[in-house]
């Protein structure tokens, strides 16, 4: 009977949650995620998924209808989500074509909100190359946008700076800091993923001393299969911590499991817990494995959102 009791308990165990990690908890608070139409429609109700409230990033892919983009932050906004579409400055042809961007996600979803960036084209379809040229508009402010996030590359970005320094960036981020200044806009930036704590720390706190102040929004890949990371991070042009994929692809103990985010967070969520004025507020993921996935991994590391439905 005393085996049976010990097997019983030792089943119970292996069967309950890990405990949540409380500097983590913290770190998830408010955390946003992003999905595109097509990976959007694969969800037959966001609210199985996702707190409500939580902000919801809709990439604009090259090719996408503007009316596909609508129809999916109306369709989001509709179940009780902050929406905020993608505004790729390069496959913008003219201010015309913004403004009827604006009006259409505002008219239809009920949007007040963007994320304002050059875009991943190589040529500029029209008028627009930068999301700065974006900003000069007007448009946003116009229609009463209140909240404009833009890109952050904690390691570079060669499309930018092809010498491999971060002048460029970091020239348009200055930039992006005047602006904040000088407008009533709520502005934060959002990142590109990266998989090693250490350079994050690093590049966040060189914006701080640059007296960049944007809240920084911290990309972060979901749950995937590592050939499936490694394949997105050398796509996405991820630098220095491509490395941390490789290193655990020779690992062969670790090479069939799935990667998860965790190491990464917990560094980040620590040092956030011994610097409460870092710069780093909010963790953006990027559900490389899959929507449900990463808000499931979300959920049982105590993510959750204080963002009331339909809030900027």
């Amino acid at each position: 009977m005393a085996l049976l009791n010990f097997r019983k308990r030792d089943a119970e165990a292996a069967a309950a949650p890990a405990p949540v990690n409380p500097q983590v908890e913290a770190l998830l608070q408010d955390y946003s995620i992003e999905v595109m139409p097509r990976t959007a429609e694969k969800v037959v109700d966001f609210r199985e998924l996702l707190p409500a409230g939580t902000r919801v990033y809709i990439a604009h892919i090259e090719g996408t209808p503007i009316e596909d983009m609508v129809a999916t932050a109306a369709r989001i906004a509709g179940e009780g989500y902050a929406v905020m579409p993608h505004f790729p400055a390069r496959i913008i042809k003219d201010r015309a074509m913004l403004a009827d961007w604006i009006a259409r996600y505002q008219g239809e979803a009920g949007v007040e909100q963007a994320l304002v960036l050059a875009g991943g084209v190589e040529r500029p379809h029209g008028a627009f190359d930068s999301s700065m040229q974006l900003l000069e508009t007007g448009e946003f402010d116009k229609a009463g946008f209140k909240r404009l996030h833009v890109a952050g590359h904690p390691e570079g970005n060669r499309d930018i700076d092809p010498d491999g320094s971060t002048r460029n960036v970091d020239d348009a981020l200055r930039w992006k800091q005047a602006f904040s200044e000088r407008t009533d806009a709520e502005m934060a930036i959002a990142t590109q993923f990266a998989f090693d704590a250490k350079p994050i720390i690093a590049w966040a706190d060189s914006l701080k001393a640059a007296g960049i102040e944007l809240p920084i929004h911290i990309g972060i890949a979901g749950p995937a299969k590592l050939q499936t990371l490694i394949k997105f991070a050398i796509a996405c042009g991820v630098g220095p911590s491509l490395k941390v994929l490789q290193k655990r692809a020779m690992d062969v103990s670790k090479l069939l499991l799935p990667y998860e985010p965790t190491e990464v967070l917990t560094e980040l969520a620590a040092h956030k817990a011994a610097h409460p004025d870092f710069n780093i507020t909010n963790v953006h993921f990027f559900p490389l494995g899959g929507i449900k996935t990463n808000a499931t991994w979300a959920i049982e590391n105590g993510g959750r959102s204080a963002v009331p439905a339909n809030a900027a």
